[in-house]
């Protein structure tokens, strides 16, 4: 059974997330840098007694995921954008995980109904000894009623303290091969909806990063950045925003990334994005199975 001081930094971070996302969606609108949502977001969260478990996610119409706003980003959100907004709050390592979507264009509005619907759905049926891929059956069938496909290389993952995908996926289709069983534990049930075909790739920019083993030799600055992201984050994921005490310019910052890179010091994440440029939505909550209940924490 999870101890009940886990439960507890579980739920906090569940109650921060929510409360972030929901002021986030409120304040996202026509006319806003990303860059400035993002900062807005991770600093409600340090405000409210948390700690972002990875730079925000701020992805914009067939970018699925992996995009947070670099230090000159000169990104505005416009009219027609259909804006993922992906949060990850962590109390002591321990992750809520969550996820919505904003479209200021009408016409979007059945897209993101079929993700936010996937999830509801997902959410009832989840419980100690139900597949995976029963989720990702129910998620699959839901987004298809509304006329789009799920995307089927991006899933829901297990969390673990400090650790975002902790080893189990919840795929967000009928994967026959995926036969593990819920249990007590944590996690992201996260379904895509597109307009697209239904699988995305790599794009070319990374804007994310983590540590790996360290290997090589190592400047002075690069020793203290990786001592202070150990120290404070182990290996969850970063961002160049974050390393500006290190440096007083952007070139330096991104010099000293490409230099941890380069020495294989850093895994990278490259943006994801649809593979037919469709539009996507997402929607995603944490649920928390203990050995008395099963709880949402982010909603």
């Amino acid at each position: 059974m999870i101890d009940e001081s886990i439960v507890r930094m579980y739920l906090k971070a569940g109650e921060i997330a929510k409360r972030v996302r929901e002021e986030a969606l409120s304040k996202a609108k026509p006319g806003m840098k990303l860059l400035d949502l993002a900062i807005f977001i991770e600093n409600r969260i340090r405000e409210l007694g948390g700690e972002p478990a990875f730079p925000v996610n701020l992805s914009v119409n067939h970018i699925a995921a992996h995009y947070t706003p670099v230090l000159d980003d000169k990104q505005i959100l416009s009219d027609n954008d259909v804006l993922k907004i992906d949060i990850g709050v962590h109390v002591n390592g321990y992750i809520a995980d969550t996820a919505a979507t904003k479209s200021f264009n009408p016409a979007y509005e059945p897209l993101l109904e079929a993700s936010r619907t996937a999830l509801e759905k997902a959410l009832e049926i989840i419980k100690p000894g139900i597949r995976a891929n029963e989720v990702g059956k129910v998620i699959e069938e839901t987004i298809k009623s509304f006329g789009y496909r799920p995307i089927k290389n991006l899933t829901g993952h297990s969390l673990d303290q400090y650790v975002i995908h902790s080893g189990y996926i919840i795929p967000n289709y009928h994967d026959r091969l995926v036969r593990w069983k819920f249990q007590e534990g944590a996690y992201a049930i996260e379904p895509f909806a597109t307009t697209g075909v239904g699988i995305v790739k790599e794009g070319n920019i990374a804007t994310i990063f983590s540590l790996k083993k360290v290997r090589g030799r190592l400047s002075d600055i690069e020793k203290r950045i990786i001592d202070d992201i150990w120290k404070s984050r182990r290996m969850l994921p970063f961002c160049e925003r974050w390393l500006t005490k290190y440096s007083r310019s952007i070139e330096g910052v991104r010099n000293i990334l490409k230099s941890l890179a380069k020495k294989k010091i850093l895994h990278v994440y490259p943006i994801l994005v649809e593979r037919a440029n469709g539009l996507v939505s997402q929607f995603e909550h944490t649920v928390l199975i203990t050995g008395k209940e099963v709880i949402v924490t982010t909603l």
